[in-house]
């Protein structure tokens, strides 16, 4: 099988030396021969991505650039037994630098593991080798070992570093599996020349600066330590521990050193700056796995961070001046704070608890009074919205006796006051309306006594008091705290969406009648003291005697406590979408459906983040969520998955504001009554994201949804991996970009997600040529099945060229089943452990043949049982309806195949495998029908049914069954081919015969035909497809891919190609027809990485060699 490959994913990014003027780093899956280099613009977005493959069959471990000025850099690559030198150049405008080779072009395989290399004299290589070996090496024509020399009482080497020029400066320090680092020169390194002793674990990381004569060591028992050894190859003795610094939570994998003190970046993902103490001047995070590589540009001091989650960033110094985190300093209330609000980075309005309102300048540092108390009354709530930027802003103040006040805040005295409601007014809210001029009017909502909200137009007139207009009027859905929190305007729809403090969505119609209005004049006429003295002037009629005129609208759709009894937080609208926060730690995305709400997903933006109250969308593409960690307000970033703001508040209980700006960053709150501020000057974005990151721990399952094709770009294959990190990410992987980039991330499980499953039956096809529609089923830890509705389209505008769109359809998790079960005290209760360990769609089930529309699914599960799960989309039930513990043991696999009879009777089979090394086929027709019938009657509830035993057993394997694929042969009859943990392949032909009784009793499995391949691969089996009748693919742990032909009565290798993904977990193939004509097969693989292959195929066996 001749493959070219396209490495993309998630592993360890060991990688990362900066050049002159561009980034080097690994690929993205980080476990490839593959090396990216960036051109970088200032803090700006980073040029396009120059790639190249470089190594042939090992992953990159390290890159060195020589040092001096010229147009091209060159660049030493290195890892396990190989080595290859690059010339990096600047590419033309808009495109990546350019990568070529140096020294006759091909990679080298040396005798032994390059531990490091450094550029010495003459523009040779240095080398540390494994064994303790140093050498001097001549990489250009052929190659030549110049000089070497093996240092004695090496031991065990986990990392190494080389200082000198020239051979009889060289000097190695290498660090040990014992935690010392021990120190040779190479013209005398027959015994070490001094041995540094302290760390309680391996060292797995050095750096030296000869400048400072310091030596920088990192460890796995979570420490860094500072030497002082001097010249490394001069002098005598065993250096001075200058520093020990404590702070990581994991082994300590990288170290490099920023003046005298170190950086250093973990397993934790943390990347942490040190101080002169050993503490922790700054931490950095930001990735979602283990961080491996670090480096370091002196010159700017920026550092580059790349690990495993396939991720490479990019961080920007800080000035010393603004490193330390601002005060929050108490502004000194002259009345007890109830409300507090700002206007603008530069004032803050505080509403007390007598009604009256004050405004602080934040540049003057001065107090402002604004309201008298008696404008509003005591119990008031408070609300602004800002016009022309923040140049004016109208302010609502709405007190107890249901009273409402507006004004603009440059003239408070011309202002306009309504009786809303004979009760207090609970909530107060603005909004921005589509029709409005958002410079000069904005919408208001107010809530009164008995769930009643007005909707008003308030329009600012400068030097007058604002004009209104009654809009509408709503009724809100009984429950105990019945009012609004939040509002939005959908955009050309007619329609509000608004948020209660129960927690519900609720959705009205906005009427286009007129209303009523009111031509107000100044509570104090013509006057323009800004305190009001006298609220007992001309008062406008009571907005209560006309809003009987308009008709009191019930929601079209109301969603119930989507947010817990907390509340809404907010509501927002983007790019058509409909989002929502609430104080129970998601934020939801909705669209609107025929005038109805339906939610999409829900999103849990990071661990802690127990209470979320905005959303922002920024310019630049990033989605910032604002709430409550613990008593902390963070802003944090979904993009670069960091806080960029985390302020100690109390715990959002209390009223408080943020505002973000240009020029500064602000956030107000009340504690203690006083108003607390914390201010900050903007800075540019701190981190740069050079490649996604895609998930932070093992890639468990990939499937590939389909291509997309976009006009003007290549065809974009559209995919799915799983992972032990929780979650599960929709990407594209494109053929000519050779990245992954994410377009989805779900992160509904609770535990790892270990198998994925999708269904395209009748309906499914999806969008034709212009996208892509499916159901995804995920499943993994705690007994717990997730299934979604994928839309994918191509989207010439995004960076990926394809736009996904994720609707949550249903879930089901074990525990919860049982709980609901009757008389389960006499059952056994089912293990919270439980693992689904493999998922199969059973095709073929349409609506002609069953009463409603349901989708069926089979699991293995690891509690010994199979179970079949329906689905009904509409209705977003899924369902357990059948179940057998026939194995009594681990099921491994199963896969779902549809059985045509000549007279079009069809068979639903499955086939289960175990770690015993048996498959089982069954044939689950009748159940299926059973409990087709069984939801319909009793509206999608129904005690699970037994499975009868199956149809036949196989015993093909000794031990447990990794990978199991069926496909259907020309004839009808069905290839099964298993992988196993002995390396083993098993194939047998089965042939399915269907006799005149209904149900089970009439169909009968035979094997015709038997093939044992033992010992195919040196590792377990955990990937296997048949591509034809005669051509079978299998990938190993071994990081083997073997090609067979299916010859009568054996397994014949026609060809074994390397890929570079450690711990193979899964595979997927697809077929291609070529425009020639030409049938290639495309494979992606997945472990610690992910990996795409391509080629094409022949049935012939290799030539066989003549025995000597």
């Amino acid at each position: 099988m001749c493959c070219w490959r396209v490495s993309a994913g998630t592993g360890p990014d060991r990688g990362g030396r900066r050049g002159q003027r561009q980034l080097l780093t690994r690929c993205p899956a980080g476990t490839g021969p593959e090396v990216v280099a960036f051109r970088l613009s200032g803090g700006g977005p980073a040029a396009a991505a120059g790639r190249r493959s470089v190594l042939r069959e090992a992953s990159v471990q390290g890159l060195r650039t020589e040092p001096g000025p010229g147009p091209a850099a060159r660049v030493a690559v290195f890892g396990g037994r190989w080595l290859a030198v690059l010339a990096v150049r600047r590419g033309g405008a808009g495109a990546g630098p350019l990568l070529a080779a140096c020294g006759g072009g091909a990679a080298r395989e040396l005798r032994a593991r390059v531990w490091e290399a450094r550029w010495a004299a003459g523009g040779r290589l240095a080398l540390a080798l494994g064994g303790g070996t140093v050498a001097l090496y001549e990489w250009w024509g052929g190659g030549r070992w110049l000089r070497q020399a093996s240092c004695g009482g090496a031991g065990a080497l986990r990392c190494a570093v080389l200082a000198g020029m020239s051979w009889g400066r060289l000097a190695l320090a290498a660090g040990t599996a014992m935690g010392n680092v021990v120190v040779w020169r190479a013209a005398a390194a027959a015994a070490p020349h001094r041995q540094l002793c302290g760390h309680r674990g391996a060292v797995l990381a050095l750096c030296y600066a000869a400048s400072r004569g310091l030596l920088a060591s990192a460890s796995e028992d979570r420490s860094v330590r500072l030497w002082a050894v001097g010249e490394l190859g001069g002098g005598d003795g065993a250096g001075t521990c200058l520093l020990v610094c404590y702070g990581h939570g994991a082994r300590v994998a990288a170290v490099v050193l920023r003046g005298p003190l170190p950086v250093s970046a973990g397993e934790d993902g943390a990347c942490l700056e040190w101080g002169g103490g050993g503490t922790v001047r700054r931490a950095r995070r930001g990735h979602r796995g283990a961080l491996r590589a670090l480096a370091l540009r002196p010159a700017g001091g920026r550092v580059a961070t790349g690990g495993d989650d396939g991720g490479v960033r990019l961080w920007q110094p800080r000035r010393e001046a603004t490193a330390a985190v601002p005060a929050v300093a108490a502004l000194g209330a002259r009345e007890r704070p109830r409300a507090v609000l700002l206007v603008g980075p530069q004032r803050v309005l505080v509403l007390d608890e007598a009604g009256g309102l004050a405004a602080f300048e934040v540049a003057q540092g001065c107090w402002t009074p604004v309201l008298h108390p008696a404008a509003s009354g005591p119990r008031a709530v408070l609300a602004a919205a800002p016009l022309h930027g923040w140049d004016e802003t109208l302010c609502a103040v709405a007190g107890g006796d249901g009273r409402l006040l507006l004004f603009a805040l440059s003239r408070p005295g011309a202002a306009t006051e309504l009786t809303l409601f004979e009760g207090a007014v609970h909530g107060l809210s603005w909004a921005p309306r589509p029709g409005l001029p958002p410079d000069t009017a904005a919408a208001l909502l107010a809530s009164g006594p008995d769930g009643e909200m007005l909707w008003l137009d308030v329009t600012h007139r400068p030097g007058q008091a604002p004009w209104v207009r009654l809009m509408g009027r709503y009724l809100l859905p009984p429950c105990k705290q019945r009012w609004h929190t939040c509002a939005a305007f959908l955009p050309q729809e007619g329609l509000l969406v608004c948020g209660d403090r129960r927690g519900s969505l609720l959705l009205f119609l906005c009427s286009s009648s007129s209303g009523w209005a009111a031509e107000s004049t100044s509570i104090v006429n013509g006057g323009t003291d800004p305190v009001v003295e006298d609220s007992s002037n001309e008062l406008e009629p009571s907005c209560f005697l006309h809003k009987e005129a308009l008709p009191l609208e019930s929601p079209l759709t109301v969603l119930f406590g989507l947010h817990g009894k907390t509340g809404v937080t907010s509501v927002s609208i983007h790019k058509g979408y409909i989002y929502s926060t609430g104080r129970d730690g998601v934020y939801r995305q909705l669209r609107l459906q025929n005038q109805q709400l339906e939610v999409l997903q829900k999103h849990r933006p990071c661990k802690g983040l127990q209470w979320i109250e905005e959303l922002h969308f920024t310019s630049d593409g990033d989605l910032l969520v604002l709430g409550f960690h613990a008593d902390n307000f963070v802003v944090w970033s979904s993009r670069t998955g960091e806080n960029m703001h985390c302020i100690p508040c109390g715990g959002g209980h209390r009223s408080w504001s943020y505002c973000s700006s240009p020029s500064a960053e602000v956030f107000t709150f009340i504690k203690s009554g006083d108003v607390m501020l914390y201010h900050r000057e903007a800075e540019p974005c701190e981190q740069q994201v050079l490649l996604e990151s895609l998930h932070g721990r093992e890639i468990t399952c990939v499937r590939r949804l389909g291509a997309v094709q976009v006009p003007g770009r290549a065809t974009v294959n559209v995919f799915v991996t799983s992972s032990e990190d929780t979650t599960t990410c929709v990407l594209v992987l494109s053929e000519n970009s050779q990245a992954a980039v994410p377009l989805a991330r779900l992160s509904d499980h609770i535990s790892s997600v270990r198998t994925l499953a999708f269904a395209k039956g009748p309906g499914d096809e999806g969008l034709g040529d212009e996208g892509l529609s499916a159901l995804l089923f995920s499943a993994g830890g705690r007994a717990q099945i997730e299934c979604y509705r994928l839309l994918c389209t191509g989207d010439t505008a995004a960076q990926s060229a394809v736009a996904c769109q994720v609707m949550h359809v249903a879930s089901h998790r074990l525990d919860k089943h049982w709980e609901k079960k009757k008389n389960r005290h006499k059952l056994v209760k089912m293990d919270p452990e439980t693992r689904y360990m493999s998922l199969s769609v059973v095709p073929g089930t349409s609506t002609k043949q069953l009463p409603t529309p349901w989708k069926f699914l089979a699991a293995a599960c690891s509690d010994g049982s199979v179970r079949i799960f329906g689905l009904l989309e509409a209705a977003r039930k899924l369902v357990l309806v059948a179940e057998s513990f026939h194995h009594q043991r681990c099921v491994l696999k199963v896969e779902a195949f549809l059985h045509t009879g000549a007279g079009g009777e069809r068979r639903h089979l499955l086939c289960s495998a175990a770690t015993d090394g048996s498959i089982a086929f069954w044939d689950i027709t009748g159940p299926i029908m059973d409990a087709a019938d069984a939801l319909h009657r009793a509206e999608g509830e129904m005690q699970p049914l037994a499975l009868e035993a199956p149809l036949l057993t196989v015993t093909a394997h000794s031990c447990g069954v990794n990978s199991l694929h069926i496909r259907e042969t020309p004839e009808g009859r069905y290839l099964v081919a298993s992988g196993s943990d002995d390396g083993s392949i098993h194939v047998c032909l089965l042939e399915v015969a269907l006799g005149r009784a209904e149900g089970t009793a009439g169909t009968c499995l035979r094997v015709l035909e038997r093939v044992c391949r033992p010992c195919a691969h040196a590792a377990h089996v955990t990937g296997i497809r048949v591509l034809r009748p005669d051509l079978l693919l299998s990938a190993s742990v071994d990081q083997r891919l073997t090609l067979w032909n299916r010859c009568p009565g054996e397994l014949v290798p026609l060809s074994t190609t390397f890929f570079h993904v450690p711990d193979l977990a899964e595979l997927d193939c697809w077929e291609v027809q070529e425009a020639g004509g030409e049938l290639r097969y495309y494979c992606v693989l997945c472990g610690q990485g992910l990996e795409m292959l391509c080629g094409t195929a022949c049935s012939k066996p290799p030539p066989q060699e003549a025995p000597h």
